[in-house]
């Protein structure tokens, strides 16, 4: 469990708003009439009992010039980067590993957010501090991944759902004592494979329900219908997809009465299929993503959180700086994984002597898309190896 000092400021990472001693004040549940005929009415829920946490632990999130870190592989994911630089994949070096990506100086100037597995929300660095109490005092929110991964759908196209939601309000419970404050739910669409309608309308349903759960307790949820780059379709087809899918999504999240204010999204850039002939400039990434918000995320949302889906560290860096080139009704951010993990990961190579050196090339792409968030990034002096892509087809964490 959390400490008590920590469950009095984890929320808010402001401890002059809080007296020591006084438990953590929630908002009220409300609800609202809304005349859906003149002989009846529909009582829908304008707000859970964590209303008002949930708006700030989400503008926290999204404010300027920071983004999120994912640093949620599971197990075995992590442990396919670890072999990538010949470590075993042992509870250790994923520690070891993680207290390197959290300790590094500074890292909350750049970062807003950190997206956990479960191991490490529970986990102490190396040094015996929890890593809940680290990120804290970096002033960045612990967040936690709360589905079970990618199964087969069955009667569909070869297509996947994610599983999870039994279970998810007591995890969710659990995991709020712990410290955080923000979870993640990862579901995929496959173009190549259709995608067919039950997969989308599975996809979008479970992420609405996931979102109405988080949001009950505690938890800033973000959405994340990741749609894969597999395939040789060219942009237009991403984004004819894209359209569908966050119109799916957005209807699920309605029905459910989840508080838009209260969520953060994690949606794919538009681009061509990783197999595509035809590459998109930064220019053309930004103007069909853009294109693709205005038409389909509602102003309210306070933050898109992109992921960098299998781009190269300086791709997903010039694709966010592009996007931000001119104002935006939300916040357009990051929540990259090994795009700010890359090169930090083989600079370390699993020894303690590189650790200063790896932290200050987290650093490097924590500033880059900092700087990117601003609309200010400018790519000069960006090393070969950042620009290296790292697409692998159907990754999964």
């Amino acid at each position: 469990m959390a400490s008590a000092s920590l469950l009095k400021t984890a929320v808010i990472l402001d401890k002059s708003e809080w007296v020591k001693g006084q438990s953590i004040r929630v908002a009220p549940a409300a609800s609202v009439a809304v005349r859906s005929h003149p002989a009846a009415s529909l009582t829908v829920r304008a707000a859970a009992s964590y209303a008002d946490e949930l708006v700030k632990t989400a503008k926290i999130i999204a404010s300027p010039g920071r983004g999120i870190l994912a640093m949620d592989e599971s197990n075995a994911t992590c442990g396919k980067r670890l072999a990538s630089i010949g470590l075993e994949n042992t509870e250790a070096n994923r520690q070891a590993y993680r207290t390197l990506l959290i300790t590094a100086p500074g890292l909350g100037n750049y970062i807003s957010g950190a997206i956990l597995f479960e191991e490490t929300l529970y986990q102490s660095t190396t040094e015996g501090e929890k890593m809940v109490d680290v990120l804290i005092r970096q002033n960045i929110v612990p967040g936690i991944k709360v589905d079970k991964g990618l199964v087969p759908l069955a009667g569909s196209n070869d297509e996947s759902w994610c599983q999870g939601l039994d279970g998810l309000a007591s995890r969710s419970a659990a995991y709020y004592q712990q410290g955080a404050r923000f979870a993640k739910w990862r579901t995929v669409v496959s173009i190549p494979n259709g995608p067919s309608a039950l997969a989308v309308k599975e996809a979008s349903w479970g992420l609405a329900r996931y979102a109405a759960i988080s949001q009950d307790n505690g938890l800033v949820p973000i959405v994340e219908p990741e749609i894969l780059l597999d395939g040789e379709h060219g942009i237009e087809r991403t984004f004819e997809v894209a359209q569908k899918v966050w119109a799916e999504v957005f209807f699920y999240l309605a029905e459910n009465n989840v508080t838009f204010e209260g969520i953060l999204l994690k949606p794919s850039m538009v681009t061509p299929g990783a197999e595509c002939k035809d590459k998109a400039t930064p220019d053309q990434v930004a103007d069909y993503t853009l294109r693709l918000l205005r038409l389909r995320i509602p102003p309210a949302v306070p933050g898109i959180m992109f992921l960098s889906g299998g781009q190269s560290e300086v791709e997903a860096t010039l694709n966010l700086n592009a996007m931000n080139q001119a104002p935006n009704p939300w916040h357009v951010s990051f929540s990259y994984a090994r795009a700010l993990q890359n090169t930090c990961l083989k600079t370390w190579g699993g020894r303690p002597e590189n650790v200063k050196v790896a932290q200050d090339a987290l650093l490097v792409r924590a500033k880059a898309n900092s700087l990117a968030q601003l609309g200010k990034y400018t790519g000069e002096g960006e090393s070969e190896e950042s620009k290296q892509g790292m697409y692998v087809k159907n990754y999964s964490y």
